[in-house]
Parts: structure tokens; C-alpha cells; sequence
């Protein structure tokens, strides 16, 4: 046999090894990566990639927000974060049961899934996660400059529901978002690391911005700080539930109902809308008694950030005792279907 055939063929045999071995290491990889689904109002079977999208921006109606992503086109040279081009959020209203994560799928269909090797490589291409470390170097992951005053109201997108489990001691299983967030003016924070958390704390915590804290301790019950610890590693989420009784006393007992552990449902196409853009930074939202996305801020907070802020949440708390003296017939509707497609918003 030739020295050429006999190198042929151990290429042809090393070719064939890492193709197996690389469909072993896909199956493992499988095996630990938990299935993210949106919950729909009935119930049906999702694929395992249903909360991923190889182009979330394309579902994503009005101008996409200017910044790093994990997929998509590297920033390429410096990145300077630019104040938010329009109001962001979800077109129609939330509803208690949406966005649960929850894996409807058959036995069967998940065994199928689990095996396919195309569908998971394409998953692989899907979720390049590693990105939103590299990102950080771009003003500390700083997507977006919060806008300097609220987002009209009847222009207004909306805040998702979110499913997780709260610090209450009593009622363990996971609870909505929607039912909390309703009825009052929410400052809602989304973090997935202390980093993140110090990010989102720059923004709403008392030595930040006691302005900020002024009002909340006017507004009574109109008025109320909600955090989201959003941990899809289930063994971080673990360690966050193991120490479940240090974050009781951090927080007091009356705010054990505003503190989730969030670990599935946020979905590629939910980043998008809302804005959360880096799964390594934190996230601040100003959410009305509509619950509609009214101000956002991304990162660390600035000065003027922090006033808009405090500004934005007094207002919101004006707009709900106003709205209280009305009788029904005179307050406020919301849309009933998509708003703002295929149209031009301003602030």
C-alpha cells in the first residue's frame, strides 16, 4: 500500500472519530441544557429551540435598539451606548401564565429531540452565549441611555409576564409577575449575577438615589420596588434558593413577595422587546399600573438617569390617583391588539 493511501485513510478514520465524538459531546451538552418554552394560553408541544431565533430583531416591530447582542454582528472597534430610539416592550398586555418555561412536550417528542443532532447544532449556532462577556468591555455592558422622561402613555409597549419563585416563606411555588405589577407603579429590576445586581442597585437602592426612595414612601401602596434574580443555570439557582433566608432579612418581610427567582421563559424574542440585551447586565424598568414599560435604564445608573427616574415613578403615582377619582367610564382603556406596527414612535 502507498505512503498516500495510507494517510488517507488514517485522515478518513480521525474524520470519522471527531464526527462521532462530536455527537456524544452534543447529546451530554443536550442532556444538561434546560428546554426553554413561552406558555401559550393552550396548551401545546414546543420544540426545544422555541425560545431562541436565528434573528429575534425580525419579530421585533420599530427600530431596533443600536447595541452589542449575543448574535448577530460583532461590534467591530468602540460601541457608545445611545439613548433608546422608541418605547420598548411587548404589543399585547400580559397575562398570569405566559412565559412559565414550562416543557409541555411528550415523552416522545422529547426523546426525538434529544437525539437529533441537526437540531441541536443548530441550537449551538443559535445561542453563542459567550458573547455577553466580551460585550461587558463596551461601557460595562451598557446598552442603551435611559430616556430623560416617561414614554407616552397611549405609545406605551408592555412588560412580560415572568414566572418564579418569591422569598415568601409560606407559599413556595412560583407565582406571575402580571397580578403583582398591576394596579401599582413598579420599579422592576432584572439581574443574573451580584455584578448585574450591582448594576440594577446604582439605580433604585436608597444610597443611590434617595430621591428615588422619597417617593416610593409618599406613593403608600401606589408605589413599589420589584426585583427579578433571572438564573436559567440550575445550579446557581440552586446556591441563589439555598440562601433564600439571608435575602429574608436583606429585603424585610414585606418585600418577600417583590423578590422572584426567575429560571425559564424569557425567550430570545422577549430580550429583544424589552430591551435586554446582555444576560450579564443588569436592567432597570419603570412599569405603569398597566403594566406598560414607561422608562428603562441598562448598566450602571448616571446622575440624570437617576433623577428621571425618581421623576418618571412621581409622575406615574400622580397619573394613578388622578385616574382613581374618575369614574370607570372615564379611565383609561388599553389596546385590545398590536399597536405601533408598521408605525413611527417618539418619546
Amino acid at each position: 500500500m502507498s505512503s498516500s493511501r495510507t494517510l488517507e485513510l488514517a485522515l478518513s478514520g480521525l474524520l470519522l472519530s471527531s464526527r462521532r465524538y462530536a455527537a456524544s459531546s452534543c447529546a451530554r451538552c443536550q442532556w444538561h441544557r434546560a428546554f426553554t418554552a413561552t406558555a401559550a394560553p393552550a396548551a401545546k408541544a414546543e420544540k426545544p429551540a422555541a425560545g431562541t431565533s436565528m434573528d429575534p430583531k425580525a419579530a421585533v416591530a420599530g427600530t431596533p435598539i443600536e447595541a452589542p447582542r449575543s448574535y448577530g454582528k460583532r461590534v467591530e472597534g468602540s460601541f457608545t451606548p445611545k439613548p433608546l430610539p422608541r418605547p420598548i416592550g411587548m404589543a399585547l398586555p400580559p397575562l398570569p401564565g405566559e412565559n412559565t418555561g414550562i416543557d409541555s412536550r411528550s415523552l416522545q417528542q422529547r426523546k426525538e429531540d434529544f437525539v437529533n443532532y441537526d437540531k441541536h447544532i443548530q441550537r449551538r449556532k443559535e445561542l453563542p452565549y459567550f458573547r455577553d462577556w466580551g460585550n461587558l468591555q463596551y461601557h460595562e455592558g451598557k446598552s442603551f441611555i435611559a430616556p430623560p422622561r416617561l414614554f407616552k402613555a397611549e405609545l406605551s409597549l408592555f412588560f412580560p409576564n415572568l414566572y418564579g419563585q418569591t422569598l415568601l416563606k409560606q407559599d413556595k411555588s412560583p407565582r406571575d409577575t402580571t397580578p403583582l405589577l398591576s394596579g401599582r407603579a413598579s420599579v422592576v429590576s432584572i439581574f443574573s449575577s451580584q455584578w448585574a445586581e450591582g448594576q440594577a442597585e446604582s439605580f433604585i437602592s436608597k444610597t443611590a438615589n434617595p430621591q428615588l426612595h422619597e417617593v416610593l414612601e409618599r406613593s403608600g401602596d401606589a408605589a413599589q420596588l420589584v426585583r427579578i434574580n433571572y438564573e436559567d443555570n440550575s445550579g446557581k439557582a440552586f446556591l441563589v434558593k439555598l440562601f433564600m433566608g439571608s435575602l429574608r432579612k436583606k429585603f424585610g418581610e414585606k418585600d418577600w413577595d417583590k423578590y422572584f427567582l426567575v429560571q425559564r421563559g424569557i425567550t430570545d424574542e422577549i430580550r429583544e422587546s424589552i430591551g435586554l440585551l446582555n444576560s450579564k447586565v443588569g436592567y432597570t424598568y419603570l412599569v405603569d399600573h398597566h403594566c406598560r414599560i414607561r422608562w428603562a435604564g441598562s448598566g450602571s445608573g448616571h446622575p440624570d438617569e437617576l433623577e428621571s427616574l425618581a421623576k418618571g415613578l412621581g409622575k406615574l403615582v400622580e397619573d394613578i390617583k388622578k385616574e382613581a377619582l374618575l369614574p370607570a367610564t372615564a379611565r383609561e382603556k388599553l389596546p385590545g391588539k398590536p399597536h405601533l406596527e408598521n408605525a413611527k414612535v417618539s418619546v
